[in-house]
């Protein structure tokens, strides 16, 4: 039987006001990529989070970012190697000590916005990405675009890569997401949304924005939690999968 994970980006809140109903799409996913505070994301919303993934049997992963909460972490940002990658273990121990509080544990990373875009193709950035999980230890799995650099990095170092898709995002006829700034980048419509995934699922290609059709491999599928719609799209999304006889589990 065909299995795949459905995972969403959760914990982000700014100024004490949560973008996702959590709760409700932690019924829903598999997998749940929590942020850590650099990007969106307060202590005690995380914990509370944490402790619904928890009580739900959702596996955790860390979403760590660039230091940039003012554009959300999704603002391309040159640093330093060595800074980037202590910046990112240092979001990875905070989650954890949260998610252990809470009765679970980080089991792997995915990272947030600018940054997993920029590791697609920035060698150094992804090294550094790299580096950190490697440091954090623990056999983290790290969650990426297929084509990534960091995929080639990541298996170099003994990290298990996990390719992963997108339920609400365009795609660009090379296979990477179109630009948030660009016509076409969000896909709100939770049919069709659903009606993708279950294709990539099954079929293993995506339509592009171009009308263009590209092959795809993923283990995981992502809807974002502050999409609009997140909890009828994930709800759409997952039970296509399964009325298609796809098996919907976390790969963590």
């Amino acid at each position: 039987m065909t299995t795949i994970d459905l995972n969403s980006d959760l914990g982000e809140s700014v100024a004490g006001f949560p973008l996702a109903d959590d709760a409700a799409v932690l019924d829903i996913v598999t997998s749940a990529n929590v942020a850590c505070g650099y990007h969106a994301g307060e202590p005690h919303l995380l914990r509370r989070t944490l402790a619904a993934a928890a009580e739900r049997g959702v596996a955790v992963g860390a979403h760590p970012s660039y230091n940039d909460p003012a554009g959300f972490g999704r603002r391309a940002i040159d640093y330093d190697a060595a800074q980037l990658a202590d910046e990112l273990l240092y979001q990875l121990g905070a989650l954890d000590t949260l998610a252990r509080a809470a009765g679970t544990r980080v089991s792997y990373v995915k990272p947030h916005g600018a940054l997993y875009n920029r590791i697609v193709h920035d060698e150094e950035q992804a090294r550094a990405v790299v580096d950190a999980v490697r440091a954090f230890g623990g056999g983290l799995a790290l969650l990426l675009l297929p084509g990534s650099v960091a995929i080639g990095l990541a298996e170099a170092a003994g990290i298990r890569a996990v390719a992963e898709a997108f339920a609400d995002r365009g795609y660009t006829p090379e296979g990477t997401l179109v630009p948030r700034t660009q016509p076409g980048a969000v896909i709100a419509d939770p049919q069709a949304a659903a009606d993708r995934v279950v294709r990539l699922a099954t079929d293993g290609t995506l339509e592009a924005v171009d009308g263009s059709v590209i092959r795809l491999s993923a283990e995981s599928v992502c809807v974002h939690g502050d999409s609009p719609d997140s909890v009828e799209l994930s709800r759409r999304v997952r039970a296509g999968l399964e009325e298609a006889g796809v098996q919907v589990r976390s790969f963590a």
